[in-house]
């Protein structure tokens, strides 16, 4: 009997902890891009890593608009990595490149920014959405 409340216990214990969301999960609105577009992204796990995918897209003028990049994934193979720091791989519509990417997440704010082939690119603060 003291065995199966040991192995109740622990399993609870360890359902409740998988059950903790990351702080970097939910809905995220982008800053603008340099065609003064942005989106909406749900960050998500997508196995051990953390990825966000475009649901909605937004013109200049900041009305809803239709994007081919409705869907896809944004942030890929994005991990923890402590003290409020990710990095992964964030894709950018405007140039049509994937950047390795450094996430600084803080509070309701994401600062973005990622590197490719040497050059490196600041995404802006993003800010999440309730």
């Amino acid at each position: 009997m003291k065995k199966f409340a040991l192995i109740t216990t622990a399993l609870v214990f360890s359902a409740g902890m998988a059950a903790a969301a990351d702080p970097l999960e939910g809905m995220w609105r982008t800053a603008k891009d340099d065609n003064g577009n942005s989106g909406l992204i749900k960050v998500a796990p997508c196995g051990a890593k953390l990825c966000g995918t475009l649901i909605k897209a937004y013109g200049p003028d900041g009305n809803e608009m239709a994007s081919e990049n409705i869907g896809r994934q944004i942030i890929s193979e994005t991990v923890n990595d402590g003290g409020g720091k990710y990095s992964g791989k964030v894709y950018s519509p405007d140039r049509g490149k994937t950047y390795k990417s450094k996430l600084v997440l803080s509070g309701a704010t994401l600062n973005v920014s990622g590197c490719v082939l040497g050059i490196c690119r600041k995404g802006g603060t993003w800010k999440k959405v309730n």
